[in-house]
């Protein structure tokens, strides 16, 4: 049960700057009673809220997961990018609280949001009910709490930066036209196809229960051909834990051989917008979505126009969440410890001097490309 990376998927938004995104768990300060000592230690105070040895901890030991599964790269390269990550680790916590804060003073109410998101989850690992899945977060040593109080704090950061700063990001047309005129090269490519997919799994089943999945496949390929979005239908019933929270994704394909001959063959034979036949693969049946199928040679401007946006979008979004971040910073009484490096700290911005803690203190994607599973037989 890929409980934790179904939570982590969950947790992306139309930013770059998703590392905020991604929450530890939440400890509350905590004193001996008997003996009066401190047993959980204080790094940092945003405000009212404080952030823990434990937070910290937790997220440092996360990095390296999370740049491995982001960077293609190994050896020394993967080590210096997981240290320069590491070293953003306290910044982007004390980010995070500053937005779920933000959020909280604009009355933000993500209380649907929270139970669809549960729900999507609870289908991607295939259980039956929610209680199911808090067994199963149980069961991976979580507290079903704190599980629901991430998903709860990450909804709440993705609104505010949706809100307070996306909307703030213009690109027109002349930006496009300009980025297209000065980056040509970019756009001469091989014959390319942009896939998604949506997997329904037989393992563990036999007989009439893959008749079942078969018949199910098809029927996700005809609302598909009816015109309901795949991206949906993906994260609605995908069982591909790894591809589902994000529609289904699975990256830039050419004829290279990185497909299997049947699914090439399959998959370059459709336009833009096309699903293919249900293929029975080794762990079920899937069906490919072709996001985007670029010919040999210059793309015209109308193919890669949609890319462009993404791109320069992203480009914008980066300087202007810092700028956000650094306002939001000024704005409220940040702490940290003496020997802990706030990478993102605003000089000149209102601190608070440290206090001995108290029982009662406030507790606190360019494409990347997928293997797919073998065809079977």
């Amino acid at each position: 049960m890929k409980i934790e990376r179904a939570v982590r998927n969950a947790a992306v938004a139309v930013v770059c700057l998703a590392s905020i995104l991604i929450l530890p768990g939440r400890l509350a300060a905590q004193t001996d009673d008997d003996k009066g000592t401190v047993i959980e230690e204080i790094v940092a105070r945003v405000n009212n809220e404080i952030i823990t040895l434990s937070d910290y901890q937790k997220a440092m030991a996360e990095e390296p997961k999370e740049v491995q599964e982001q960077c293609s790269c190994g050896g020394v390269q993967l080590q210096a990018a997981v240290a320069d990550a590491q070293k953003n680790v306290l910044r982007d916590l004390i980010d995070q609280q500053l937005l779920v804060q933000r959020a909280k003073d604009m009355n933000i109410d993500v209380t649907t949001d929270v139970v669809n998101r549960l729900n999507d989850l609870r289908k991607q690992n295939n259980l039956a009910t929610i209680d199911d899945l808090q067994k199963a977060v149980e069961e991976s040593g979580q507290s079903w709490d704190d599980f629901k109080q991430q998903i709860t704090d990450n909804a709440l950061t993705q609104e505010v930066i949706s809100q307070e700063v996306g909307q703030q990001v213009n690109i027109g047309p002349d930006d496009v036209q300009a980025y297209y005129n000065a980056h040509k090269s970019e756009f001469n490519r091989p014959e390319e196809v942009v896939l998604s997919q949506i997997l329904l799994s037989t393992e563990g089943k036999t007989g009439a229960e893959i008749d079942a999945v078969q018949k199910r496949i098809e029927d996700l390929r005809t609302r598909a051909l009816n015109g309901e979005d795949f991206a949906t239908l993906a994260k609605r019933y995908s069982d591909d834990t790894n591809t589902a929270a994000s529609g289904g994704e699975l990256g830039v394909y050419q004829r290279d051989g990185s497909l299997q001959k049947p699914i090439e063959d399959a998959v370059f034979a459709l336009q833009k917008g096309q699903v293919t036949e249900p293929i029975q693969v080794k762990n079920g049946f899937i069906i490919l979505h072709v996001d985007q199928h670029y010919e040999a040679g210059l793309q015209p401007l109308d193919v890669v126009r949609e890319e462009i946006q993404n791109k320069l979008y992203q480009q914008r979004m980066d300087p202007a969440m810092r700028t956000y971040l650094s306002q939001l910073r000024e704005e409220s009484y940040v702490w940290v410890k003496p020997g802990y490096a706030d990478s993102g700290a605003v000089p000149g911005a209102t601190v608070i001097q440290e206090v001995a803690p108290t029982p009662d203190v406030p507790t606190k994607k360019s494409h990347k490309k997928v293997p797919l599973p073998k065809v079977s037989g």
